[in-house]
C-alpha cells in the first residue's frame, strides 16, 4: 500500500507522512565503514543509521573524516571494510553516476563554459534524456531555486547565491534519493547564508528528498537538522536532536564543541537523592542535579551554560533557586561584550577562576547593564549543571 503524503499549499506532494518504514527500516545503513589513507584512518568503523526524508547534519572539526565519510557515499572512495545499504542493497560496488545519489561541492564544481540551463541539464544529457524531457526538468528545476530569466548566463554572470543555487538545482535534477551536501554555504556571507538555509529546509520539506549535510560550523547544522551526528578523529561521538546534542553532550569534548561551556573540574563529595555536591577548586562545592545515567565515577566536570549563569548585585532570595537551592559565586565583571542580540559578560571569581554568563537585551536602551568593574553576584540553579565523567 502506498505511503500518504503531506501536500502542500501548491498542490505538490510534500514529505511522505512518519510510516512504520521511516521508524523501522533506515533508507541508509552505513555498517561498520572505514577508510585509511596511507597510515591515516580516516575514518574508524563507522556505524550510522539515516532515515528516509531525514535532513541529517555530519558535524565536526577540519580532518575529523566527514567529508572521507560523503565521499564514500558518493562513490569517489571506497570503503575498506563495512558496508554502506541503501534500500536495503549495498551500493559499495555500484559506480558514482548509478547511485541514486547526487553530491554537491562545496566548490559549486559548475562548467565555466557552459550556461546556467547546460550546467544544470548536464547530467540528464549523460544518462540518455530525451531532448523534450530535460527541457521540461531544467524550467521545473530553475523554478524551484527561483532562477528564471538567468539560463542563459554564465557563472562568471551569476553572484555567490546563485551559483550555489544552480549547483543545488543540478544535484537535484536527477531526483537523488539522497542529496549529499559538502559545506556547501560556506563561500556565503552571513546574511546570504541565513536566507540560504531557510531555502534548503524549506525545498527539503517540500521535495521529501534525504539531506546530509557536512558542515564545521555548529549553529549552521544546528539551524538545519533534524538530527546531528558529531564526528571527531573518524568516529561518531554521539547522534542526536540539536536540542539534546547542546544540552546533554555525553563528553567533555562535545560540550566544548558544541556552543559555549563553563567547566569545573571536580570530586563528588556527597550524594543525596538525585543531589550531587562537587567540590571544585575554581568554584568552590557546587549543587548538582543527577541527571540519567547516574554518575559511577569521583572525579567529573560540572558544566553550565552561559546563558544559564545569572547576574545580579546581589545574592537571590531563596526560592528563586529549583527547590530553593542555587549556586552562588562572587565575583568581578572583567570583560562585556555587545553583539545585538545578547550581551557575554566574563566574570573573575574570587578564587581567581573565570565564568561567562550571556543575557537577551529584551530592552532597547538597557540602563541597568553591567559594566566592567563592577561586582556581581553569578548565580545558577542544580538543575543548570550537567555533570561529565569524560
Amino acid at each position: 500500500m502506498a505511503e500518504d503524503a503531506e501536500i502542500d499549499e501548491h498542490g505538490a506532494a510534500a514529505r511522505p507522512a512518519p510510516q512504520s518504514f521511516a521508524a523501522d527500516m533506515p533508507l541508509l545503513r552505513i555498517e561498520g565503514v572505514a577508510k585509511t589513507f596511507g597510515t591515516f584512518r580516516a575514518v574508524d568503523t563507522l556505524s550510522l543509521d539515516i532515515r528516509a526524508g531525514e535532513f541529517f547534519a555530519l558535524l565536526g572539526p577540519s580532518g575529523c573524516g566527514k567529508t572521507t565519510l560523503l565521499r564514500m557515499l558518493a562513490g569517489f572512495e571506497t570503503p575498506d571494510e563495512g558496508r554502506i545499504l541503501l534500500d536495503g542493497k549495498d551500493i559499495a560496488p555500484v559506480l558514482p553516476h548509478e547511485r541514486p545519489v547526487n553530491m554537491m561541492f562545496q566548490n559549486y564544481a559548475l562548467f565555466p563554459h557552459l550556461s546556467v540551463y547546460d550546467n544544470i541539464a548536464f547530467g540528464l544529457k549523460r544518462a540518455g534524456m530525451a531532448r523534450a524531457e530535460i527541457a521540461a526538468r531544467v524550467a521545473e528545476m530553475v523554478a524551484l531555486v527561483k532562477l528564471e530569466g538567468m539560463e542563459k548566463r554564465k557563472p562568471d554572470q551569476l553572484s555567490g547565491g546563485q551559483r550555489q543555487r544552480v549547483a543545488l538545482a543540478r544535484s537535484l535534477a536527477r531526483r537523488p534519493q539522497v542529496l549529499l551536501l559538502d559545506e556547501p554555504l560556506a563561500a556565503l556571507d552571513k546574511k546570504l547564508r541565513e536566507s540560504t538555509q531557510a531555502e534548503l529546509m524549506e525545498l527539503q520539506r517540500r521535495l521529501g528528498t534525504t539531506f546530509i549535510i557536512v558542515t564545521h560550523d555548529q549553529e549552521e547544522a544546528m539551524t538545519m537538522a533534524g538530527r546531528i551526528g558529531v564526528m571527531d578523529a573518524g568516529r561518531l561521538v554521539q547522534v542526536e536532536t540539536p536540542r539534546h546534542l547542546y544540552e546533554a553532550p555525553a563528553t567533555r569534548w562535545i560540550a566544548e564543541f558544541v556552543g559555549d561551556i563553563n567547566l569545573f573540574e571536580g570530586r563528588l563529595t556527597a550524594r543525596e537523592h538525585s543531589r550531587l555536591t562537587v567540590t571544585t577548586a575554581g568554584a568552590g562545592a557546587l549543587m548538582v542535579s543527577e541527571l540519567w545515567p547516574p554518575v559511577t565515577k569521583d572525579v567529573v566536570n560540572v558544566a553550565i551554560r552561559p546563558e544559564k549563569v545569572k547576574l545580579s548585585r546581589r545574592a537571590p532570595a531563596v526560592g528563586e533557586g529549583a527547590a530553593h537551592t542555587i549556586n552562588r559565586l562572587d565575583g568581578v565583571i572583567t570583560d562585556v561584550n555587545y553583539l545585538g542580540g545578547l550581551t557575554t559578560y566574563k566574570v573573575k571569581l574570587e578564587s581567581g577562576a573565570m565564568i561567562r554568563a550571556s543575557a537577551a537585551n529584551t530592552a532597547r536602551l538597557d540602563v541597568d547593564a553591567y559594566l566592567a568593574g563592577q561586582r556581581v553576584v553569578a548565580w545558577f540553579t542544580p538543575d543548570d549543571c550537567l555533570v561529565l565523567e569524560q
